[in-house]
């Protein structure tokens, strides 16, 4: 987390990142001003991913969607729940990797995200990342229903029925894992297949049974 860190964001490895990886590339990181974004597009990035920045200054998201398009600017909200028992569901965004707490209602600061101009919500459970519990659905659908704008959901995955559910209960349009890849306990490829296996649209390399 670069804002933590107070690092800029590294435009080299950007850049030579871009030149192997054939997918779609979103990085974020110490991203605080439209000349940020604009070297991370230069340097390869499809889409620039705004933290820390977006809660501090609202109004830069729709600045950069203006000069940009906001079909690259993702919003990155981490949100933890924060009502008690017997209590109307409510989570809190908070910055910083997840250290420190605005006070924000993570569902309305959504909303006003997409009302500025962002194109995606990365929505991370900080109650969830690196449980491997599966996805906070409620969360995730309180939030991918509150808005127009595409829904990643993220923080929890351990297994690949937590990414059917993220879609299909969670309502998310796209989901993220990462330990179960980075430590191969599953590949990209069995994700897919697995997904397309419960129903759920994919794009494959070669054709998958259905269950």
């Amino acid at each position: 987390t670069a804002s933590s860190d107070n690092r800029e964001t590294i435009f080299d490895v950007v850049a030579r990142t871009a030149e192997q990886c054939f997918m779609p590339l979103t990085v974020g990181g110490g991203v605080r001003q439209v000349a940020d974004i604009r070297k991370l597009l230069l340097a390869g990035a499809d889409k620039v991913s705004i933290n820390t920045a977006a809660v501090k200054d609202p109004d830069f998201v729709a600045e950069a969607a203006d000069k940009f398009g906001n079909q690259c600017i993702v919003v990155a909200i981490d949100a933890k729940k924060v009502s008690g028992a017997g209590e109307a569901d409510r989570w809190e965004i908070f910055t910083h990797g997840g250290r420190e707490k605005t006070g924000i209602d993570a569902v309305e600061f959504a909303r006003k995200m997409v009302d500025r101009g962002a194109g995606e919500i990365l929505l991370t459970s900080m109650d969830r990342d690196g449980t491997k519990a599966g996805y906070d659905i409620a969360l995730t659908r309180a939030i991918a229903d509150a808005v127009r704008a595409p829904v990643i959901a993220s923080g929890g995955v351990g297994t690949l029925d937590h990414m059917v559910e993220g879609i299909r209960d969670g309502h998310a349009g796209a989901v993220l894992a990462a330990s179960i890849f980075h430590f191969g306990t599953y590949t990209i490829a069995e994700a897919k297949a697995h997904m397309a296996r419960a129903g759920l649209p994919m794009r494959l390399d070669s054709p998958v049974q259905r269950a």
